[in-house]
């Protein structure tokens, strides 16, 4: 194998050059050896399965349904999926008909989905050609998603809220959530509001969703974040969005006192259209004026 270091440094030319070549010999093994970590960071960075491999191995069952993505029909993929494991999705029969109904009448279409769940296959398949995009707030089930579902679009998001501050954020929302622009997103980096998820991925923000799904996050202990902030933000898309026609937006465990109490405060009981058993159905228009608050967003 040739040398990276030409013989010319090897040779002593003259007895005073000494310090000289030892000093051209070390900048050359600095700028290979520099030259050749960026090459290895970026390989590994620009490779996801390398990021994978924080979330564990997949099962060989798990491999084959990964690998079928990539020639199998997605609808096809997905009933395979159900029907060889253990996966089963969080939702009753009756809470997943009626997204369902309205996902098939509204397909392709814009579906928004708070939670990736044992269902997050299912709903992506039941917008086909549309776009679908799931907010997680656990990195290693994102991740985890992404290994086993590479069709998946999903990111990971964070929350400010904890739970128990439920009930104070909600009495102080008014003084601390206005002040909106009317030429701006209404959400975008507002850093005021902690209701507002205003620091979203971008994509969140450029278009509008014609269907939500909120089924996240954790709320069912006091340090969890629970969904206040997704509540309110989903709220503030539908009154905001720009397209012709209305926004449906789906809350699921409405049985719990946050749930409930969120979506009488910012979805209004007069947009809900139905439900059944945990599982509430609004379908809410644009506002006239989305920046108008100071009454509420039911008044």
């Amino acid at each position: 194998m040739q040398s990276l270091i030409p013989k010319s440094f090897h040779k002593k030319k003259h007895p005073n050059t000494s310090h000289f070549n030892n000093q051209c010999y070390l900048y050359v093994i600095a700028i290979t050896a520099a030259a050749t970590i960026l090459f290895l960071f970026y390989s590994w960075y620009s490779d996801p399965t390398h990021l994978c491999s924080t979330a564990g191995s997949l099962t060989t069952a798990q491999t084959i349904i990964a690998e079928e993505f990539h020639i199998s029909a997605i609808p096809l993929v997905t009933i395979f999926h159900y029907a060889t494991t253990g996966d089963i999705p969080q939702l009753s029969k009756g809470e997943i008909r009626r997204p369902f109904d309205v996902l098939q009448s509204l397909a392709p279409c814009n579906f928004l989905v708070f939670g990736i769940g044992h269902d997050a296959l299912m709903w992506d398949s039941f917008n086909p050609r549309g776009i679908t995009l799931y907010l997680e707030e656990d990195p290693k089930w994102t991740i985890s998603a992404f290994k086993r579902f590479p069709v998946l679009r999903a990111h990971t998001v964070r929350y400010n809220t904890r739970l128990s501050e439920a009930k104070a954020l909600l009495s102080s929302y008014k003084k601390d959530c206005g002040g909106i622009t009317a030429d701006s997103h209404p959400l975008k980096d507002d850093r005021r509001c902690r209701l507002a998820l205003g620091e979203l991925p971008k994509e969140v923000y450029d278009r509008d969703w014609d269907v939500i799904m909120i089924d996240a996050p954790r709320g069912y202990f006091p340090s969890a974040p629970g969904r206040m902030g997704v509540i309110y933000s989903a709220a503030v898309m539908a009154r905001g969005r720009k397209k012709a026609g209305v926004t449906h937006v789906f809350l699921h465990d409405v049985d719990r006192e946050v749930e409930k109490l969120y979506a009488k405060e910012f979805l209004c009981m007069k947009y809900r259209v139905g439900g059944i058993r945990r599982l509430w159905h609004f379908v809410i228009p644009p506002a006239v004026n989305v920046t108008d608050t100071a009454l509420g967003f039911c008044a």
